[in-house]
Parts: C-alpha cells; structure tokens; sequence
C-alpha cells in the first residue's frame, strides 16, 4: 500500500515533526490498512492489523504516543467475527483521532495560565503542544516574548520560530550553546515531552535537561507540556525507555577517520527538575500525574 508506505518513510525520516503529530499519522496510517484489507477472516484481519502496528511503532521507537494510540485502537474490541472487529477497530480510530485532534486545545487552556504580560518564556525543540499554549496566550492578549533554540542537528527549531512569528509573537532565536544566556532572561521554561516513565522522568530532545538544570541555577520554573497518551506503560514493568540514536549523517557528513560521532535525539530530564507537567488532565508534578494518568487510563497498564 503506497500510502501506508509513504507514513512510515514520514515517520521514520521525520518529515512529521511532534509525537501527536506522528500519532495521528499512525492512526490515518493503520485505518489505511483497515479500509483496503481484503481480510476473509477476524484471524486475518487481526494479523494485517498487528503487523501494520508493529511497523509503525519501530518507525519511531522513542514515541509512546503513537504506541499508546495504536494500542488504543484494539482496546475493548470484539474478535469473534470480522464485522465486529471492523467496526470496533473503526470506532476506536474516530475515538483516537478525535482525543488527538483535541487535546492541545484542553492543555492550551490550562497551560495559557503560566504566562503572564511581560513574561519571556524560553522553549527548546518543537512541540505542538508548547506552541498551542503560546498561541492561546496571545489570543488572550497577552503580551510576552519567546526565546527558542535552534536544535541542532536537525534544526526543529526554526519551525517553532517561523510559527511564532507568523503569529506575531516576539521571539529571539538562539543557537543551542547560547541557551544559559537566554535562560538567564527567562521567566519560564516550557518544553514537550515525548514519553514520561513510571519514574517520573519525561524525555525530550537532547538538550533538555541540561537546560532544564541552568533554569534551576537561575530560579526559572520548567514545566512539561504533555498530552497524558505520552506515558510509557512499558517503563511500569522495567523496560527502560528507549532513547533514539539517530545517523551520524546528520552530524557530521563524510566525518574524518578517528572520529565518532554521538547523535542522541533524545534524553531523559529527572522529574525533580520540573515545577509541573501540564496536561489535559490539569497540572501535577510528574511522579502524581502517573497515578492520575492509571486513574483515568487504565487501558495503557493492560499487557
């Protein structure tokens, strides 16, 4: 299927940039499959289905929101005849799509209220849900600044500094090294977060947390943006969070013989280094917001 194929290239070379973003690609992806199946049987079905799954989520390891969407569409699901299936499967894309398609709109409401007139918010990567409460903010007329970084390799954050000034928001764009002397302006720092552990620990772009740790040295609150679909179920029984390697390529073309390069998309930022994480279920600290999230999800804890 040229489609599902031209997804999972998407995913993989992320041409699809933020974790609801690729969910939701996931998601319209897998309801690909599902539409041109040619399945005479539940058993069949099933197993496309599965398959599709699985290469998907291996597109982008470091994504449990895309895992936890694709979950979500087996979930409570009839496998006794293929009629079920399908419209249980069918169901519960509508289902996903229209939390994915929503819930930035719920966190911008809440996560609007952490700024205020005059504040300069500082922001690293690009994370729809940041840019969301940014963009609710300036529609309530507030007035603030952004400092962003660049992030290197791949440069993300030049999107979220082409959005914010197509917004009219001011923003000041940095390179990566020069984050401590943005922070040092800064009233508040906001990032995603692309998965969060049993622990507490929230994963984000490789930077993160060493930014997150000038913020403390200067006084300056750090907070999540998160969609809850971001929490990694798999971390409750051990595994660890798998942190994305991603070629050397794209550090260094045609590196000298001697040379090693390191390109590590992502890491994880230890939970007492945030104020908050705000999400569509309100603002807790990280290891709260893992019970709050086995409350209200207890869909994402069944192996």
């Amino acid at each position: 299927m040229k489609e599902f194929r031209k997804s999972v290239a998407d995913i993989k070379a992320l041409r699809i940039q933020g974790a609801q973003a690729v969910a939701k690609e996931g998601v319209l992806a897998l309801k690909e499959v599902l539409l041109r199946s040619r399945a005479d049987s539940p058993n069949r079905l099933l197993k496309e289905l599965l398959s599709a799954r699985n290469e998907l989520v291996r597109a982008r390891p470091t994504e449990p929101c895309l895992r936890n969407s694709l979950s979500f569409l087996f979930h409570e699901v009839d496998y006794s005849n293929l009629r079920a299936l399908t419209l249980g499967v069918r169901s519960n894309i509508q289902e996903a799509l229209s939390h994915l398609r929503g819930v930035n709109k719920t966190i911008a409401g809440i996560g609007s209220q952490k700024i205020a007139d005059g504040m300069v918010v500082f922001t690293h990567c690009h994370s729809s849900t940041v840019m969301a409460i940014l963009l609710e903010a300036k529609r309530e007329k507030k007035r603030f600044s952004v400092h962003n970084t660049m992030t290197m390799p791949l440069l993300q954050g030049r999107k979220t500094a082409k959005e914010l000034a197509a917004a009219g928001i001011p923003v000041t764009h940095f390179v990566d090294s020069a984050a401590r002397l943005a922070l040092k302006k800064a009233d508040i720092m906001l990032i995603g977060a692309d998965a969060i552990t049993s622990e507490g620990k929230v994963a984000n772009k490789i930077g993160s947390e060493l930014f997150a740790e000038a913020a403390a040295r200067f006084s300056v609150p750090v907070y999540s943006c998160t969609d809850s679909w971001k929490f990694d179920p798999e971390s409750v029984y051990g595994f660890e969070e798998p942190l994305e390697e991603r070629a050397k390529e794209e550090v260094w073309k045609g590196a000298p013989k001697g040379v090693t390069i390191d390109n590590h998309a992502f890491e994880l930022v230890a939970p007492e280094l945030f104020a908050g994480v705000i999400t569509e279920l309100g603002v807790y600290k990280p290891e709260v917001l893992v019970e709050i999230i086995r409350d209200k999800s207890p869909w994402m804890f069944r192996k």
